[in-house]
């Protein structure tokens, strides 16, 4: 089971899952990733991910917006982009 890391990277996830419930999705991620610091924070009110966090890691209800997440921030240059390939629907039946 991926749980959400410790210390930094830890930091980095929450902050990126905090702002990714605000999105409207794997669409608005491109953007959001390229965004300036500052106008990422104001928009999510959190801080924007560096692309030397360890652990972003995407997830979806099924898996497929998850893996396409992922892709498109690695192609970005965010090197910890990870996919929790059980999606949400694995997270619920396991934890939920």
């Amino acid at each position: 089971m991926l749980q959400a890391p410790s210390g930094r990277a830890g930091a980095a996830f929450l902050k990126l899952a905090f702002a990714a419930r605000t999105m409207a999705g794997v669409s608005e991620l491109q953007s959001a990733l390229q965004m300036e610091p500052a106008a990422f924070k104001a928009l999510y009110s959190a801080e924007k991910p560096k692309l030397e966090d360890e652990n972003l890691i995407f997830f979806c209800q099924k898996g497929k917006r998850g893996l396409q997440a992922t892709q498109l921030a690695r192609g970005l240059g965010y090197k910890g982009a990870r996919n929790y390939e059980g999606a949400y629907s694995e997270w619920f039946q396991k934890e939920g």
